[in-house]
């Protein structure tokens, strides 16, 4: 009987054709992905990394940086995958309770190499592959795993990326499920760290865990291809007291990225307050609701998302994007949540810190939580009149089920740019967005340009 590495691989290996509807999908999530990079470049988690390595940047490697320059391959996926995880902007996958593509994106960039040809919609494919293993990993352990206090970003998504880029290195099905097995050795990450910049460095770890497993097993490196499921394994030991494990493993005909999709992020934050604030928002413009007018504001999130959110005053910006208090009161005050409301300086506004009071978070219990996968969250507005408005929101804006506009997504794309110090050109997501039409990724300035150089 073939182990769950096994049947992964085999399934990543026999998957050769994808709709449009996946590929156009996967270009816009890689799309996503890089714009978060180049906002995330300057932030201090990469530039205490840059200072860390900077030996080894200055001696090049053929790998190119967010930053700048180049590195070898481990060591850019490091640094351009905290980069892309840095301000919290980059997607959600849901299936594995991953920022999935901040690993994998920076991951498959690492190992395109000049002396070979790797055409877009080849990188595209290993990006589905590489997404389609993390929700098969993450299937047998989540949610319990997640709500554990495990981030899977750094387990699931590590193991799962190994296999993209097995794939684009052109690993065959043995190689590729040692590449899994061998990220495994290097899972972790504890979701204690949310709030420090030790959380965005998971994402880099992750993506360099990645691409060190793949080359490793290239190589002839292995370990068990049972590890998942055997006991003292990964699910054994990182499951979690519910982990239901991988007996109703299938894959469908349709890829994942079709049936579930990844969240775009609209707001540049922790998603456990997405939810939140889209009702609340959602709330104001029903209804015409003032600031002065409202008597108390309660939300009502899943357990996890509580636990994720332990800053109710927070002190820099870092913990800003996991307080509740901090983001419902800006965006329902300013409106919307952008990059520059996450600064020292921005933080300690005085009419948000006014009304950040007001605002109280409780979680479901743990019994209406059992045997549910997700349940709504729900903001309830009191008035000071005694009026009560109630909203509940399931999925995020960004989703599948409540998607982004292209006029949405291009706002936010320049606003990255900007944020980065880059040239924010009208051309230039157009020109990323033509990315399965490039023929050498690799070796095509004019790609690197966009993400390196500005525009």
């Amino acid at each position: 009987m073939a182990t769950i590495l096994r049947k992964i691989a085999q399934q990543l290996l026999s998957r050769t054709t994808f709709s449009n509807v996946a590929m156009d999908r996967a270009r816009d999530a890689v799309v996503d992905t890089i714009g978060c990079m180049i906002a995330g470049r300057r932030d201090e988690s990469v530039a205490a990394l840059t200072r860390a390595f900077d030996g080894e940047i200055a001696g090049g490697g053929g790998a190119r940086l967010v930053t700048g320059g180049s590195a070898s391959p481990s060591l850019a996926a490091l640094v351009n995958a905290t980069a892309a995880h840095a301000l919290d902007f980059d997607d959600n996958f849901h299936p594995a309770r991953a920022h999935a593509s901040a690993v994998l994106v920076p991951a498959l960039l690492a190992v395109l190499t000049p002396g070979k040809v790797t055409s877009g919609r080849r990188f595209l494919k290993a990006y589905l592959a590489g997404l389609e293993a993390q929700a098969a990993v993450g299937f047998g352990v989540n949610p319990s795993h997640y709500n554990k206090g495990w981030h899977a970003t750094a387990t699931v998504g590590s193991i799962g990326a190994a296999a993209g880029v097995a794939r684009l290195l052109g690993a065959s099905e043995e190689v590729t499920a040692a590449a899994m097995s061998l990220a495994t050795s290097f899972a972790c990450g504890p979701k204690g760290q949310f709030g420090t910049t030790a959380k965005p460095l998971h994402a880099g770890i992750a993506a360099r865990n990645a691409v060190d497993a793949a080359r490793m097993a290239l190589v002839g490196l292995s370990g068990r291809p049972d590890i998942l499921e055997r006991p003292q394994g990964f699910r054994d030991l990182f499951g979690g007291d519910d982990a239901g494990g991988w007996e109703g493993l299938t894959f469908a005909e349709e890829h994942i990225i079709e049936s579930r999709g990844v969240v775009t992020k609209r707001h540049p934050c922790c998603a456990s307050t997405h939810r939140a604030i889209d009702a609340l928002q959602d709330l104001k413009q029903e209804h015409g609701l003032l600031a002065a007018d409202i008597a108390r504001i309660e939300t009502k999130v899943g357990i996890s998302a509580a636990r994720n959110l332990t800053y109710p005053d927070p002190t820099d910006e870092m913990q800003a994007r996991f307080s509740m208090q901090y983001c419902l009161a800006t965006a329902f005050l300013k409106g919307c949540l952008s990059l520059s409301d996450f600064t020292g300086q921005a933080i300690g506004r005085a009419e948000i810190r006014e009304f950040m009071p007001f605002i109280e978070m409780h979680s479901y219990s743990a019994d209406e939580e059992k045997g549910v996968e997700r349940l709504p969250h729900v903001v309830t507005v009191t008035m000071r009149d005694g009026r009560i408005y109630r909203k509940s929101r399931l999925h995020a804006k960004g989703s599948l089920e409540a998607p982004m506009s292209d006029h949405e997504g291009e706002i936010k794309f320049m606003d990255c740019l900007r944020w980065g110090n880059r040239n924010a050109y009208g051309d230039s997501l157009q020109k990323l967005r033509k990315l399965a039409d490039f023929e050498n990724l690799s070796g095509d300035n004019a790609f690197w340009n966009l993400i390196s150089d500005g525009c």
